[in-house]
């Protein structure tokens, strides 16, 4: 390895660096590879335009349907089934609701959508409403409820044409959702139903059927669900009053078997101590009345009284009036005992019926005190006989206050059952009120129009969009094929890859201009334009070339390649003859002895060539062939059968060599390729120095390598790649640093 290449490797600064560079680099792929991304985005964009142009156009309208936020209570009562709530994730999810598969199936059984071809693909073409363009979409909706035949409907009582039906609708479902969209308008409470078909009537005849029929479904599930409420309610209002008569009478029951019978407000026995407290206070009362009136008449007769003083016999009738009578007769009695004296018969008689009358009185008066006797005995016994039953009320009310306590829980359970009856009955009633009052929670605010303008395919769209991804389709080939770009291109990629120098560029002189203006073949293009690029390309390698090695002389040189078809006849020819016109005695040696370049180069064939030196039949001064137009001398290959088995590996090679030098200031090798053949092997390791030529973008990478493998192996000294046959128009277009890639700015430098 040569010292500038190990020097060109070590220093950072010739290195790619920064983003300036890489971006350069990327333009630079970019310019190389236009032709190649020219030709994908533009197969792409036609094809784009094309799948445009043959597509079926499409149309798409859109209803708008608003959920309703402003409740109409058209009732006291409250609703079995509530209003949307207002919010974000209730309008989310009626989007979701419109977007089911049961709504889907309800829009296409009304329209019958099985019948029409566009949905389903099973049936032959029919003038069905997507062929009548224009029809009014009154008609286009009858057309849709026309009667299925009658032959469809006999098959359809089988088992295995239902199954079949239903696939048919589950496919119609499938293809009415796939050309259905369901957007939100922004934040608002507005949803967008749109929908797509290839005829513009029929897409928005579905898309106002979709909104009718969303909303009539809202209405039956709000239907259903007071429905459902109500025969629940009615149901249930059965169990409840099977449950409260249980418990009444269960009540009823234990009231009768426990003689808790009750009138309002208390239960009977209650009653009864009540009023058994009030007769017994009453009779108490009477009893000792009764005592008093029989002590004081006692006391008063014990005293010595006649009586006359006792309340009763001042109370009584009969003593008033046989008093008054006495009163009267005492009056006779004194006016008979004044007029006649106490003696008279009359007065005596008087005096008699006096006393007789006074007799009365006290006998009056007795009655009376012994009534009082007897009316306080009887006080005495009713209060005996109330206090007596009583206490016996009382007992039974013990015994009624326990079992007030079971009572009481019974009542509670019917109590509890006749409220939650009570409740559901007028819950009952609420609901069934309800009927018929229903109303949707969303409003159709625009029905679907009949769009005048396709909008599928978006031709513009399609083309923008075509030409959106041949671009990235042609950034990915490019990318891919620099991937599989196998080749070398630039020097840089001689010292990324190899680590060794890039000798220089042997440009293809079609693409200098030089043949196109003269017809001139490379070799003879250095002798009649030594001022053009390509002339001067050589004597850029020979500069290379000669110092490439600061530490020896360069004398000998080996031109080779790892495949055929690299130039290096036509390399080493130009090279010797470029040397030579620049004052030194060069040869070239032909050293491919299956191919013989030279030759056909030289225009001649020679009687006498290297392998007749080389086995003693002819000497050196008879092979050499002198170049007249530029000074330079060739040791060509006659044509000979004869091959010795080692050629270039024995000392009349080296004796050869040895000789080459003392007459030629330069020696250059013509060798055959490094990996099919392997005569460069035993001729490599006497040059000086091997330059490996690769053909531009063409030579493998890999196949260079090897043959550097293979030199190496042997100890040959490279000094490093030499790229043939460059396209210097295209080279331009290639890395940031390359000399090639100025080449635009200095071609018309040289003299063509």
């Amino acid at each position: 390895m040569n010292i500038q290449s190990l020097d060109r490797r070590r220093d950072p600064v010739e290195q790619p660096q920064g983003g300036d560079l890489d971006l350069l680099q990327l333009i630079s792929t970019f310019r190389r590879r236009l032709r190649l991304y020219a030709a994908v985005v533009a197969a792409v964009v036609v094809g784009a335009v094309v799948f445009s142009y043959e597509q079926t156009p499409r149309y798409t309208a859109t209803s708008y349907v608003m959920i309703d936020t402003r409740k109409h209570d058209v009732s006291s009562v409250n609703a079995v089934l509530s209003g949307l709530p207002p919010d974000s994730s209730a309008v989310d999810t009626e989007v979701e609701v419109l977007k089911s598969r049961s709504l889907a199936t309800r829009v296409a059984q009304a329209l019958k959508l099985d019948q029409d071809p566009e949905f389903n693909p099973r049936l032959a073409k029919r003038p069905l409403i997507g062929e009548i363009l224009g029809a009014p979409s009154s008609a286009i909706h009858a057309l849709f409820k026309a009667t299925v035949p009658q032959q469809q409907s006999l098959i359809a009582n089988t088992a295995a044409v239902d199954l079949e039906n239903r696939r048919v609708l589950d496919s119609v479902v499938d293809s009415l959702l796939r050309r259905l969209t369901i957007r939100r308008s922004g934040l608002t409470y507005v949803i967008g139903i749109n929908f797509e078909s290839e005829n513009p009537t029929k897409a928005a005849l579905i898309a106002n059927t979709f909104a009718d029929d969303y909303l009539l479904q809202q209405l039956e599930a709000k239907f259903d669900a007071t429905k459902q409420a109500s025969v629940w309610l009615q149901e249930r209002l059965g169990d409840l009053r099977n449950q409260v008569e249980t418990a009444e009478e269960a009540v009823a029951q234990y009231r009768a078997a426990n003689g808790l019978m009750s009138a309002v407000g208390s239960n009977l026995t209650e009653q009864e101590v009540s009023n058994l407290n009030q007769q017994l206070a009453v009779a108490q009362a009477d009893a000792a009345e009764q005592e008093a009136k029989v002590r004081t008449a006692k006391q008063q007769m014990a005293n010595g009284s006649n009586g006359e003083d006792v309340a009763a016999a001042l109370d009584s009738e009969v003593v008033k009036g046989l008093r008054a009578q006495r009163a009267d007769i005492s009056g006779k009695l004194a006016d008979l005992q004044t007029k006649y004296g106490s003696r008279h018969p009359e007065v005596q008689r008087i005096q008699r019926q006096l006393a007789d009358i006074d007799n009365q009185i006290q006998l009056e008066i007795n009655r009376n005190v012994s009534n009082l006797d007897a009316q306080a005995q009887v006080a005495r016994q009713r209060m005996a006989s109330i206090q007596g039953s009583l206490a016996q009320a009382r007992g039974t009310l013990a015994g009624n206050n326990v079992a007030t306590v079971k009572l009481n829980e019974l009542e509670r359970n019917a109590e509890s059952v006749r409220t939650l009856y009570e409740s559901f009955l007028g819950r009952f009633k609420e609901t069934t009120s309800e009927q018929g009052m229903e109303e949707s929670d969303a409003q159709v605010v625009s029905r679907a129009k009949i769009p005048t303008s396709p909008s599928y395919p978006k031709k513009g769209m399609n083309a923008v969009l075509g030409l959106l991804f041949g671009m990235l389709v042609g950034t990915g080939v490019i990318f891919l094929a620099e991937a599989l770009d196998n080749g070398i291109a630039t020097s840089e990629d001689v010292e990324r890859f190899f680590n060794v120098a890039s000798l220089g560029s042997v440009p293809l002189l079609s693409s200098t201009g030089t043949t196109r203006e003269t017809g001139l073949s490379p070799a003879e293009s250095i002798i009649e334009k030594p001022l053009s690029a390509f002339a001067e390309a050589f004597r850029n390698l020979r500069t290379s070339i000669i110092y490439s090695r600061v530490d020896k002389p360069i004398r000998i040189i080996a031109i080779t390649s790892a495949l055929p078809g690299e130039g290096k006849t036509t390399t080493a020819f130009c090279l010797g003859r470029t040397m030579a016109m620049s004052g030194s005695r060069t040869v070239v040696v032909d050293c491919d002895v299956r191919r013989r370049n030279i030759n056909r180069l030289l225009g001649e064939e020679p009687t006498v060539g290297l392998m007749e030196v080389l086995t003693g039949a002819a000497t050196l001064d008879e092979a050499l062939v002198a170049d007249r137009a530029s000074g330079a001398w060739f040791l060509p290959l006659a044509r000979s059968a004869f091959t010795p088995k080692d050629l270039f590996g024995g000392a009349a090679m080296n004796n050869l060599l040895i000789e080459l030098q003392k007459r030629f200031e330069f020696v250059i090798l013509d060798t055959a390729p490094v990996i099919p053949v392997a005569d460069t092997r035993s001729l490599a390791p006497k040059a000086d120095v091997v330059v490996v030529l690769a053909r531009w973008r063409s030579t493998p990478r890999k196949a260079v390598q090897a043959a550097f493998d293979m030199l190496n192996s042997v100890g040959a000294d490279i000094a490093g790649i030499a790229m043939t046959q460059v396209d210097m128009r295209q080279q331009a277009k290639y890395g940031y640093g390359d000399a090639g890639y100025y080449y635009r700015a200095y071609r018309k430098y040289y003299a063509q």
